[in-house]
């Protein structure tokens, strides 16, 4: 029997990023951004828990990241879409970066995700969050 995790959130991108990106399709400069859009909510998953970050994403959402909270060093927040949604990215120790596109309420998520990085790891909020 495992520890139980408490879900904060599971779902897939805001849906106002497919919309937006699909009118800005209607010119050619915007396809590849309408392509990807489509990707991102057809195979695009976040699962946020107490314990851990999981994203399924790639060609027909085989690939999956799971990111533990105290591999994070670093996050960083981005507001797109009139603030509706947003993009959050975590540096990790090993200096990789994991960028998470579209997020809905994403300023209550990326409070969330900082405040486990927090207790996880015994840095201040400040620290995990100045860029």
């Amino acid at each position: 029997m495992g520890i139980k995790e408490e879900t904060f959130y599971e779902g897939g991108p805001h849906p106002g990023d497919l919309v937006i990106n699909i009118l800005l399709g209607f010119t050619i400069v915007g396809l590849p951004l309408t392509v990807g859009a489509i990707a991102r909510a057809l195979w695009l998953r976040y699962r946020i828990t107490d314990r851990r970050i999981s994203v399924t994403g790639g060609w027909k959402g085989i690939d999956r990241s799971d990111i533990i909270y105290s591999e994070v060093i670093k996050m960083a927040k981005i507001p797109r879409g009139l603030g509706m949604w947003g993009d959050i990215v975590l540096t990790l120790k090993d200096k990789s970066r994991l960028e998470m596109r579209a997020i809905p309420k994403f300023r209550e998520t990326y409070d969330y995700m900082a405040n486990r990085v927090a207790d996880k790891t015994g840095r201040s909020l400040e620290a995990i969050t100045k860029f």
